[in-house]
């Protein structure tokens, strides 16, 4: 079969960008889209792959600006020419799910999210700093993006969501039921550390709906360290509130996130997630999480075992949370069991066999690493893993 992988775009680096990119890699012979390819934003699988883009790559400010053209992504997407191709699969958290393929092709939308901004658009507006006159004219356009969503929600044949959170989401929003196939995880990228240094950790992009916000006053308020890897448009108003045990460290090196994640206490993760890659990678350094409970951290953090949640998103129910995380011991063998149930061969496995069961056979899809017995072996030892803490607990 003739494939094609779409992505919206290319603008920043983050979990949709990497899924996009092992997409690719199980599938080397595919053709890749986008509306906008920025070179320096592509995943390591994708730097060297000649990206087919929309017109909307010419446009002046592209790097800054591409929030701001926003109405003019679907005419863009309509643009991308994939009637040659057999099989599409669509990595959307916005537009591409609407792409235009031949009628007799199979199409596969990778959901991440229904448009977060468009169907949450109240929630997430009130967190950036629009002027009222503003926000009601961006709400009337939000408006009409929504029927257009709706409309491009029926061409996939098939959808696939990232966590039961946003396959939720689709059946409410779209009416269209998905199978789940969390994320890949580079669980390899990250080993055990013998040493813990006294420090928390945030490695986020910094915008104002991941609620970082709730960390810094919290911190500043205990008095203790916090390191935030990562840069953003929100980076200024959390300076100038953050204490001086609260340590902004911009963008770093890969070498120097593995390094400060393998010895951290553990990540913060005050917002609300479609899924978050961040608890998983972390946790594949033995390192715990202390999180919202809400969206998919649900579904990557067990309460006890390899993290735990504080209930509210105030600073007072993280700093609770805080306190209760410093009277257990936790175990890194245990977390590190844990994330082997997101790596990327048992991605790859998932999807594999989700292509099987809906007829599409792919000749030149990349060997299996891992089999369903083995993926099946390590789902029991955690079930295992979870059974021994509860008889811990008990006892």
């Amino acid at each position: 079969m003739k494939t094609a992988i779409v992505h919206d775009y290319f603008t920043q680096s983050g979990g949709a960008e990497k899924v996009a990119g092992e997409l690719y890699k199980m599938i080397p012979s595919a053709d890749v889209f986008a509306t906008v390819a920025l070179r320096d934003k592509l995943p390591d699988e994708l730097k060297d792959v000649a990206i087919k883009t929309s017109w909307m790559q010419g446009l002046p400010g592209m790097r800054k600006l591409y929030r701001l053209y926003f109405l003019i992504y679907p005419i863009a997407v309509r643009s991308l020419d994939l009637s040659a191709y057999d099989l599409v699969i669509s990595s959307s958290s916005g537009y591409v799910k609407g792409v235009r393929t031949h009628p007799d092709a199979v199409h596969v939308c990778y959901c991440h999210t229904p448009m977060r901004w468009v169907w949450s658009f109240d929630n997430y507006s009130s967190r950036e700093s629009f002027g009222g006159g503003f926000r009601r004219i961006l709400s009337s356009l939000v408006a009409v993006l929504r029927l257009w969503d709706e409309s491009a929600s029926r061409q996939p044949d098939h959808f696939v969501a990232n966590s039961e959170v946003v396959a939720g989401r689709i059946q409410h929003i779209y009416g269209r039921s998905a199978a789940v196939i969390q994320p890949p995880i580079d669980i390899d990228r990250f080993t055990i550390s013998d040493v813990v240094d006294d420090y928390y950790l945030i490695l986020a992009r910094l915008v104002p709906y991941k609620r970082i916000d709730l960390a810094v006053d919290a911190f500043t308020k205990l008095g203790k360290n916090l390191k935030i890897i990562g840069s953003g448009p929100a980076a200024a108003g959390l300076k100038s509130g953050a204490g001086p045990t609260v340590d902004f460290m911009g963008r770093l090196s890969d070498k120097d996130v593995e390094r400060y994640v393998s010895r951290c206490r553990a990540l913060i993760f005050p917002g609300e997630e479609d899924f978050g890659m961040a608890p998983v990678e972390v946790a594949s350094a033995g390192r715990p999480t202390i999180a919202f409970r809400g969206g998919g951290a649900i579904e990557t953090v067990i309460e006890g075992v390899t993290g735990t949640f504080f209930m509210e998103q105030t600073v007072e129910s993280l700093i609770d949370a805080i306190e209760r995380f410093e009277r257990q011991e936790w175990s890194p063998t245990v977390i590190r069991k844990h994330a082997e149930t997101f790596s990327t061969e048992v991605f790859r496995e998932r999807f594999k066999s989700f292509l099987r069961k809906a007829g599409i056979a792919i000749d030149n899809l990349e060997a299996d690493s891992f089999s369903n017995s083995l993926t099946g072996k390590m789902q029991s030892d955690l079930a295992v893993i979870k059974g021994r803490d509860s008889v811990r607990k008990a006892s």
